[in-house]
């Protein structure tokens, strides 16, 4: 049993906070250690800090992790507490994601003020949000609708929506639940139609590869099906070097030893979509997404991907 303070290294937003708080209380539970057994290093990233331009214009969903990553690689933190979502497919070397903790609600909410619900929205009417995924699957279903970037944390977003920036915007509500704002949300959106990104809802553990005690310290904590399903979906995006410059959603579900997953790729007007499933044992979660990349990339055709770089 590891005996020195471990060192638990987040963002720090309200939400990254929360993560890392459960992350926390889960290891304390799990190892009947006191909360003076952890400490919380509070970690600015160059995507907290970029708040002007989209972040692929920036340079990718890495910019949410770089900074962590590099104390995690020199020792001024044992571990660290991210959103999967928010996760390369490439780790740097000596890197792992070694625990994912139960997954969450994967949806997608909607927070309107000019209506409830986004097929109620009135024509040509304003919704924002950072995410390219969520840009395109709202061009995709109301094609009249104005889209524009809306960067920053969840509080941020919220007071942007209540200044009447936007008459609504989109949020995780696996985000919200844990910040304990579900009471906001006026819509739910199926993940049938509005698919997620591959790692929603999913809090992941990074760590050094041969830090044998941290390892073992984690194991009681990883949560099996959210690690395979995470798997499968990542699989998937290393497939189509998903970043934050391309509309990307993926779900896979587990029932038993089955794995189901459905994926889907479009273009950031919306215009085009192409979709892939695929389902086999939980066994094979990486090669099945590695596989359902393949397949939906030859689906789509090289000229699909033209404009995404």
């Amino acid at each position: 049993m590891q005996t020195d303070v471990l060192k638990i290294g987040t963002r720090g937003s309200a939400l990254a906070l929360a993560q890392a708080h459960e992350t926390r209380a889960r290891l304390m539970a799990a190892h009947a250690l006191p909360q003076e057994a952890f400490e919380i290093v509070v970690i600015s990233t160059s995507g907290d800090r970029i708040q002007d331009r989209p972040l692929s214009e920036a340079g990718g969903k890495g910019l949410f992790t770089k900074e962590i990553e590099e104390a995690l690689l020199d020792g001024r933190i044992d571990i660290a507490v991210h959103s999967s979502k928010d996760m390369p497919t490439a780790l740097p070397e000596g890197l792992e994601l070694s625990a994912f903790l139960e997954r969450e609600d994967v949806r997608d909410a909607f927070i309107g003020r000019a209506a409830a619900k986004l097929a109620d929205l009135p024509e040509r009417a304003v919704v924002g949000s950072s995410s390219l995924r969520r840009q395109a699957l709202i061009r995709r279903l109301r094609p009249d609708i104005d889209v524009v970037v809306f960067r920053g944390n969840v509080q941020t977003r919220l007071r942007k929506l209540d200044e009447g920036q936007v008459a609504g915007t989109l949020l995780a509500n696996a985000g919200l639940r844990r910040l304990d704002l579900a009471n906001i949300i006026t819509e739910l959106l199926p993940a049938e139609t509005f698919p997620p990104a591959p790692g929603q809802g999913a809090i992941c553990i990074e760590s050094r590869i041969g830090d044998a005690a941290t390892t073992a310290m984690l194991a009681p904590i990883n949560h099996l099906p959210t690690a395979q399903a995470l798997a499968c979906e990542r699989a998937f995006l290393a497939a189509l070097d998903g970043s934050c410059r391309t509309p990307i959603a993926g779900y896979a579900r587990i029932e038993g030893k089955n794995l189901y997953f459905n994926g889907m790729i479009l273009t950031p007007d919306g215009r085009e979509a192409h979709e892939v499933d695929a389902s086999g044992p939980t066994s094979e979660a990486a090669s099945l997404g590695a596989d359902a990349g393949e397949r939906v990339r030859a689906k789509a055709g090289t000229g699909f991907f033209d404009g995404w770089s």
